[in-house]
């Protein structure tokens, strides 16, 4: 009796090698890894410019002062108190603003994205207000409030809101329709229901609204606190227009955009890790 040895039907390494050679490589079309203080080169590669700029007498320093002599600036301000009272007065009026505007629209929102009814009292009331300019009511809203704190708090707060109730509206009226109809099956409560379908799904939405609403607060305040305000950054620019300190006028914008930049990372670092479960581009 004899006995064939049968062999694995494997292909020899040199066949595999060439099918996996001839195999189309897989294309990486993501962004890749974050950089390191990614937000950062940008304005850093201005502030390099400028300096550069600055010193091979580029600049009209009378236009545009060099680094040095706006940081200067600063520093004097700061060391004789103008500085930190305007910029706690600055701090204070958006804070007041934003937390009022926020409020507003995340309560807007919720009524009109999770009722019919609401969705008819709020929705065309709001569109209406978002297509008014905001600044053009500041004279109406000084005959009403006054030209003291007020109406600077009530404007910021309209700047704020409007952002906010658009971006978290959108996003409840654009949950899939598919997963109501799962938590109707499942039995889930209102209370349940809002929790674990509309927050999660509602959330991307108003992260955008809220950091549109930071920007805003801080955009709308440079243009209120040149309105009868005796403190303040825009006060304190507005003064050095009249004194033609362009070396002041920059200091506070400056500030501003680092307020901004800042309170805009926040909301971003906060927004990464309330929605760490997401895999998007972004993360």
């Amino acid at each position: 009796m004899t006995t064939t040895a049968t062999t694995p039907l494997v292909p020899p390494p040199s066949a595999a090698a060439a099918h996996a050679a001839r195999r189309p490589k897989r294309r990486a079309l993501a962004p890749g890894k974050r950089l390191p203080a990614a937000r950062l080169i940008g304005p850093s590669l201005v502030l390099v410019l400028w300096a550069a700029a600055s010193a091979a007498g580029q600049l009209d320093p009378a236009a545009i002062p060099a680094p040095w002599t706006v940081l200067r600036t600063a520093g004097q301000l700061w060391s004789d108190g103008t500085l930190s009272t305007d910029v706690l007065t600055s701090l204070e009026r958006a804070a007041y603003g934003f937390a009022l505007g926020l409020t507003a629209g995340v309560v807007l929102a919720l009524a009109a994205g999770l009722s019919r009814v609401g969705e008819a009292l709020i929705d065309g009331t709001v569109q209406l207000n978002r297509a008014i300019p905001t600044l053009g009511l500041i004279p109406l809203f000084i005959l009403w409030l006054g030209i003291g704190e007020t109406f600077k708090i009530a404007v910021i707060a309209i700047v704020v809101y409007i952002p906010i109730y658009l971006n978290l509206h959108a996003a409840l009226a654009g949950i899939d329709h598919r997963y109501v109809e799962l938590a109707e099956v499942q039995g889930l409560s209102r209370l349940r229901f809002i929790r674990q379908i509309v927050v999660p799904g509602a959330l991307p939405g108003f992260f955008v609204g809220l950091r549109l609403g930071v920007t805003g607060s801080w955009l709308s305040l440079v243009v209120l606190e040149q309105i009868n305000a005796t403190s303040g950054l825009g006060y304190l620019m507005f003064q050095a227009q009249n004194y033609g300190r362009t070396d002041i006028i920059l200091v506070g914008l400056l500030i501003y955009g680092v307020f901004g930049l800042v309170s805009d990372s926040a909301v971003r670092l906060v927004e990464r890790r309330v929605l760490s479960w997401r895999r998007t581009l972004g993360n």
